[in-house]
């Protein structure tokens, strides 16, 4: 194996066969991701670096099981996590030889060797003010040349691995992942999506990442149900890809929904209005409701989707024990459809996303 020249930081190991990890979540919900991992593994130990949202945690198992882990049963609320392979002080990562050891030493120990022109992406994320931009801008220059002798193609999106560092007081935390272990394309798991002219609201974001993070293709849908659809954001996407639209909400749409051809509209409460068995493939649901009350309401609803028909529903988490709320709605849905994944994603705030389908 390598050496490298410089003082690397050896990160304490306190169970046999362990891997260290930085672990992103939403803001507010890491202690509910330390939770789940925690219920998962029996215990792992955890350094907050970013109050909130970002932590370094331990698990007692190594990088490849827990890769397989994550793959086969997704967890709630990590967001994003990469494998720390390598720590070094900051002040010492200043020069292009120090930034080949380093993706050299990466390679090594994550057992990924570049092709010519793999593509490959770098994120750097940094807590609190850390290095300055400048300095930000010197060590990614630095990774990028590495990669680029070493005949890999260096992209902003969609790559097949993922150069990821992150910079906590004075010291960097860095690890290589393939994109389809490490899931998502933008640093950190924080997914942006430009804002249209004329988007009715940003709740279309919810909809399109869920369609990119779960694996949906919503063109692929005919007959939608969309209840509590105003004033339309999850409705205007559901007909850019070429859908027909019931949209049910005692509100109003937005007015440049009115007229589309494809789209019908029920001003009224859901739980009052009677569907053709087996009139839909998809039902959507956004409501603000309390969790139950909306479980209860979609599954009173649920005669109007025919059989493998998609159910995608967002749970708000408006309690004090939002592990409790998901289990409870998870099990009242789970007597009628068969739950694909239940994810926090990016654009959910206090609420998480089911994607299930219909028995």
């Amino acid at each position: 194996m390598s050496e490298i020249n410089m003082q690397e930081i050896q990160l304490p190991v306190n169970y046999e066969g362990s891997s260290h990890w930085i672990i992103t979540s939403n803001h507010g919900y890491i202690p509910y991701a330390q939770e789940e991992l925690r219920r998962r593994y029996a215990e792992l130990k955890s350094q907050i670096f970013v109050s909130g949202e970002v932590a370094l945690m331990e698990l007692p198992r190594a990088v490849q099981d827990i890769w397989q882990d994550m793959n086969a049963e997704p967890v709630i609320f990590v967001r994003d996590m990469f494998p720390v392979q390598v720590v070094v002080e900051a002040v010492e990562l200043t020069t292009a030889e120090q930034a080949e050891q380093i993706l050299v030493i990466m390679q090594e120990r994550s057992g990924i060797a570049f092709k010519s022109m793999d593509a490959v992406s770098i994120h750097l994320r940094r807590s609190g003010k850390g290095a300055d931009e400048a300095e930000q801008r010197s060590l990614k220059s630095f990774i990028k040349d590495a990669l680029e002798r070493h005949g890999a193609q260096v992209v902003l999106q969609q790559p097949q691995y993922i150069v990821s560092i992150f910079e906590h007081q004075g010291n960097i935390y860095a690890g290589l992942a393939t994109l389809s272990n490490q899931g998502s394309d933008w640093p950190g798991g924080a997914i942006r999506f430009q804002r249209e002219v004329g988007q009715i609201s940003r709740a279309k974001f919810k909809l399109l990442e869920a369609e990119r993070t779960l694996g949906l293709d919503l063109s692929a849908y005919q007959h939608a149900l969309d209840i509590g659809a105003a004033p339309g954001g999850w409705t205007s996407l559901l007909l850019e890809r070429g859908l027909t639209v019931t949209a049910v909400d005692p509100a109003n749409m937005h007015p440049s929904l009115i007229d589309h051809p494809q789209l019908s509209i029920i001003k009224g409460n859901a739980g009052e209005v009677a569907f053709e068995p087996h009139e839909f493939d998809l039902l959507v649901c956004d409501m603000s409701w309390s969790p139950k009350h909306t479980a209860q309401l979609v599954i009173q609803l649920l005669e109007a989707v025919m059989p493998g028909g998609t159910v995608i529903v967002t749970v708000k988490l408006m309690h004090k024990k939002p592990l409790q709320t998901i289990r409870d709605c998870m099990e009242m849905f789970a007597e009628h459809l068969q739950i694909v994944r239940a994810k926090q994603l990016f654009h959910n705030r206090d609420e998480i996303t089911l994607y299930m389908m219909k028995y």
